[in-house]
């Protein structure tokens, strides 16, 4: 891969995702030094991390290499989205409008709640005996 790359750090959940873009690429996707399609193997997961992508039209013209670590695979997969967005805004800002108006340069602040005392999980309660 070239010398030339710009990055973007995602995350989601426990996912923290460093994304870096080569331009000038043939759409090569390396996720933890192996290839896309094998790190994620679930149906439609690399289709949705490349969104941003498919959003400004340029699905073939980046090569990609990721490193991701934590949480499962649906925070990784979102996390390297955010990345991928975030990379594309330091090519060229000019496509800000475009990827905030599909919702792809918002981080998802979801996280599990917190169990609380007395209860089974974050919110189920043990079950109420009468007798």
């Amino acid at each position: 891969m070239s010398a030339q790359y710009y990055e973007g750090i995602g995350r989601r959940k426990q996912a923290t995702a460093r994304v870096r873009i080569f331009p000038g690429g043939t759409g090569n996707l390396i996720i933890n030094d192996k290839d896309g399609s094998d790190y994620l193997s679930r149906f439609g997961d690399v289709d949705i991390l490349l969104e941003p992508l498919r959003t400004i039209g340029q699905d073939k013209h980046y090569n990609i290499s990721v490193h991701v670590n934590g949480g499962g695979i649906t925070g990784q997969r979102d996390a390297i989205q955010l990345g991928l967005a975030r990379a594309l805004l330091l090519i060229d800002p000019e496509l800000k409008p475009r990827l905030k108006d599909a919702k792809f340069l918002t981080r998802d602040a979801r996280v599990k709640e917190r169990k609380k005392p007395g209860l089974k999980r974050a919110r189920k309660a043990p079950t109420y005996t009468k007798r």
